[in-house]
């Protein structure tokens, strides 16, 4: 008992990381990792914010010559991340704990002690202290079953699966905390400056250079500093003097995006290499259209988190939930904080209007994990007031952990997941060499192409080119750069589309038909420019969409022929060969939006195949792709021609 009391948060966090390496993933999943995990381990620039304070430590721990894929080792820097982050919350429970008497709003009066004292009497040393006040044990159980409680909060835990930037984001945004408590209990309001507002002014700044949401901490900060230091002049000039400290951190760190862009490096999302590219890159300035988009769509997001919210801690919710009552009697100003980071994380993310919303709540379920800690508190109460041995309350704090172990486990769990990688090597492989892929399918190929072409140098030769990114200007610069004569040919189309794409990135007056009218010229372009040098593919959803809708039309006398998961540009009427489905997609033993689409694009385009090997009387091999698709995709309808190959 002696070490846990010394060690306890360093217990908590590595019992959070033996929980997480059960579930972190062994390669890229969906969304951002292949990207963010390509950027980490080539110094390059991620896409906006620009993330430079993760993107430098990653690059840092990639070059640890650990005996396991670069992959795998940016998902463990992810658990290590949230781990530490559980430790540092841990710790920040214990320095509350030890200073309740800071966070109430009135001393107690002398009934008040008489009573607390008579009360402590008839409980047991385990739980209070001959002065009545909490003991160190109870303490120590109630650090240890907060951090456990935030740990498998359900997007906490994800977080530690893979490479995302809002792993370090919550280390970062635990150290703010400490700090901030720090500065508020042991700052000198004598002193012209505290060193412990210093120590809290870099930490917030090194906040800001991984991720914009710790703007969202800042009016709990407010709180918690004029109540401390008063709103005087004295308080002003020390603010000033933080502000003096925290612009020259975030220039310094941010300082990395334009001295490693104008390097040119592999990845270089938004080239910001001058003041007006730095600026829109930093503020994310291309995202802000889905921020207070609208009322419906607040309201749909705040369902969501509504709905969402008895998933995140399980049965532990009961315990934040007593606890919020238990802290405003107990700790007035620490509820009162807690309250404000809660609501402003909550009001400021319902108003933005993204599938992926979940890891924008983060910081209110850190809200909730510092209100459960006193649920625990009032557990322990009770049980001291009814002479309930301690041992029992810890078993029933186990409980509460396995429920939440066990309910958040399969939802979070990523030990299977090789779909992603799977997909992205069997596509890239699944055409000739030197060809040309145009998609935007980044959650499910594009991201995850990056890091296996550009960090194990898995089929380089193929260009992928994202529809979408093109209509960005710095777009072209990386595909100029990575691949020179990829728009030979289309200097006079491209260089007039960046020139009209000016006003529209600096938010002014743009002539829309003309980027229009460019861009599906550009697209068209890229195919007769390149089609006698490049084998040319189109994914599904180019075709279901733009080219359905007009958008994008191939050059005349070219047309599409469904080749694997791809459609591939020809200009002939005579049967064209394709590689049969001799794959295996890993889809897991769960299906969630994503394996749902990926399901769907690719039975679609095996369908495709199979009917035109029937067209052209290729029955033997419309048969192999027809049971791959009775084998693999069994509740998707398959039409009837194809339906009885297989019975036959």
């Amino acid at each position: 008992m002696k070490y846990l009391q010394k060690y306890y948060y360093i217990f908590t966090g590595f019992v959070s990381f033996v929980f997480y390496m059960f579930t972190i993933a062994p390669s890229v999943i969906q969304i951002d990792t292949g990207e963010l995990a390509a950027v980490q381990c080539t110094l390059g620039i991620a896409h906006p914010t620009g993330y430079p304070l993760f993107t430098i430590l990653g690059y840092i721990f990639s070059l640890l010559p650990l005996p396991i894929t670069k992959i795998f080792q940016m998902n463990l820097l992810a658990a290590l991340y949230c781990a530490v982050a559980v430790s540092v919350f841990a710790f920040t429970i214990k320095l509350v704990l030890d200073n309740l008497n800071a966070f109430q709003f009135v001393k107690q009066s002398k009934g008040k002690n008489k009573r607390k004292k008579k009360d402590s009497e008839i409980t047991d040393k385990q739980t209070f202290s001959s002065t009545g006040e909490l003991s160190e044990p109870a303490k120590i159980v109630s650090s240890i079953f907060g951090g456990l409680f935030l740990a498998l909060s359900k997007t906490f835990w994800f977080q530690s699966t893979s490479v995302e930037v809002y792993s370090l984001h919550l280390l970062l945004i635990t150290i703010i905390i400490l700090t901030l408590i720090k500065a508020f209990l042991l700052s000198d309001k004598e002193k012209p400056v505290s060193k412990y507002w210093i120590f809290f002014t870099i930490s917030l700044a090194l906040g800001f250079t991984n991720h914009m949401t710790t703007l969202l901490i800042i009016p709990g900060v407010a709180y918690l500093y004029f109540i401390k230091n008063g709103f005087n002049s004295k308080s002003i000039k020390q603010i000033v003097f933080m502000l003096l400290i925290f612009f020259p951190v975030l220039i310094l760190v941010y300082s990395y995006l334009p001295i490693r862009a104008s390097q040119s490096p592999i990845l270089n999302w938004g080239n910001p290499v001058e003041w007006e590219r730095i600026i829109r890159h930093i503020s994310g300035q291309q995202y802000q259209v889905w921020l207070f988009s609208s009322t419906e769509a607040a309201a749909k997001q705040f369902n969501y988190f509504v709905e969402n919210l008895p998933k995140e801690y399980s049965l532990s919710l009961v315990v934040a939930l007593t606890g919020l009552i238990v802290s405003f009697i107990y700790a007035r100003k620490f509820f009162i904080f807690n309250s404000i980071v809660f609501l402003s994380t909550v009001l400021y993310s319902i108003n933005y209007d993204i599938n992926d919303i979940d890891s924008y709540f983060l910081l209110a379920y850190i809200s909730l994990a510092f209100f459960a800690v006193f649920g625990i508190i009032q557990l322990i109460l009770f049980a001291a007031k009814y002479k309930i041995e301690i041992i029992m309350v810890i078993s029933v704090l186990v409980l509460l952990v396995g429920i939440q172990f066990y309910s958040n486990y399969d939802n979070v769990n990523q030990s299977d997941n090789l779909l992603y990688e799977d997909y992205t090597k069997t596509l890239l492989n699944s055409v000739p060499n030197n060809s040309i892929v145009f998609s935007y399918q980044w959650d499910y190929f594009i991201s995850a192409s990056y890091y296996f072409q550009l960090v194990e140098d898995f089929r380089k030769d193929v260009i992928v080119i994202d529809k979408e990114l093109l209509r960005r200007s710095w777009y072209y610069n990386q595909l100029n750069i990575n691949h020179p004569t990829i728009f030979s040919g289309l200097k006079p189309e491209v260089d007039q589309f960046i020139e009209g794409l000016k006003p529209f990135e600096r938010e002014e007056k743009f002539n829309a038909n003309l980027l229009e009218n460019l861009f599906r010229k550009i697209m068209t372009g890229l195919v007769s420019t390149n089609i006698r040098k490049h084998n040319y593919f189109i994914a599904p959803e180019l075709v279901e969409g733009e080219m359905k809708r007009g958008e994008f039309q191939l050059p005349e006398g070219y047309t599409l022929v469904p080749h694997l998961f791809l459609f591939k540009v020809v200009n002939t009427s005579d049967y064209v060969e394709a590689p049969l489905p001799e794959f295996k997609l890993r889809f897991g033993k769960k299906d969630d939006q994503y394996t749902t689409s990926l399901k769907g694009f690719v039975a679609s385009m095996l369908v495709r195949r199979a009917m035109y090997e029937i067209q052209f009387n290729r029955t033997d091999r419309a048969k192999i792709y027809a049971k791959k698709l009775a084998a693999d995709f069994p509740n998707i309808a398959l039409p009837p021609v194809i339906s009885n190959l297989i019975k036959n």
